[in-house]
């Protein structure tokens, strides 16, 4: 068993998420996703889906860059 980072559940089904060179252990995806999704630099909601990553900077999507002022972002639907 392993102990979650983010809610502390010691759960005999944990699983390990390893990510840019660490290893992160969770007991549900609720954890892991309030830990590893990103935020958008806009509208501050976590980025589950793909987002949109420019220059470093994370948005949920198309709108919320434009919003921030870059430019040439497209939303793929």
């Amino acid at each position: 068993m392993a102990r979650c980072e983010v809610c502390g559940n010691d759960y005999g089904m944990s699983f390990e998420v390893h990510a840019q060179g660490a290893v992160h252990v969770f007991d549900c995806f609720s954890c892991a996703i309030h830990r590893m999704a990103p935020i958008c630099e806009h509208c501050r909601v976590q980025i589950i889906g793909q987002g949109v990553e420019v220059g470093g900077h994370w948005y949920c999507g198309g709108h919320c860059a434009r919003a921030e002022g870059r430019a040439g972002i497209v939303d793929k639907v």
